[in-house]
């Protein structure tokens, strides 16, 4: 089970090579990539800013959860940090579990838990120059979002 917040490119072959293993029914490779567009607007580039340390942290708490809560052999997530084109990708999930259920619903809580609580900010550059903040981390902890969603 590891985590990292990178400059460096994600290797999706490497990501899904590390999962494989004999225990495992289903491995999950998740990649979030860099559209050409946002809400109807040509996107030329997006640049994400963090604070390193904490969201290393943030992610790697969000990892164990996932562990904890679903039956997972193995977990890797990479977030990227800094300028990325069109196609990148800016962050990598690989999720493995012995049966297809644990490891979509494991999946689905990391991606969305990243975007609701680390500290990885969005901006969208658009072709005609403009650019934009894009709402997403409320800092929130994972304890929080826990609470949350058991509630519902």
């Amino acid at each position: 089970m590891t985590s990292q917040v990178t400059r460096a490119t994600i290797d999706l072959n490497g990501l899904l090579a590390r999962a494989k293993n004999a225990a495992a029914g289903a491995v999950l490779l998740f990649s979030g990539d860099v559209r050409d567009h946002s809400e109807g607007r040509a996107v030329d580039f997006l640049e994400y800013e963090t604070h390193e340390s904490m969201a290393q942290k943030q992610i790697a708490e969000i990892v164990v959860e996932a562990k904890n809560r679903w039956d997972l052999h193995y977990v890797e997530v990479i977030h990227r940090f800094g300028k990325m084109r069109i196609s990148d990708c800016s962050i990598g999930i690989v999720v493995a579990s012995s049966h297809r259920k644990d490891a979509y619903e494991a999946s689905r809580f990391i991606i969305d838990t990243v975007k609701k609580s680390v500290p990885i900010w969005k901006k969208e550059h658009f072709t005609n120059g403009q650019a934009i903040w894009v709402e997403g981390c409320e800092a929130s902890s994972v304890a929080e979002l826990n609470k949350n969603s058991s509630a519902t």
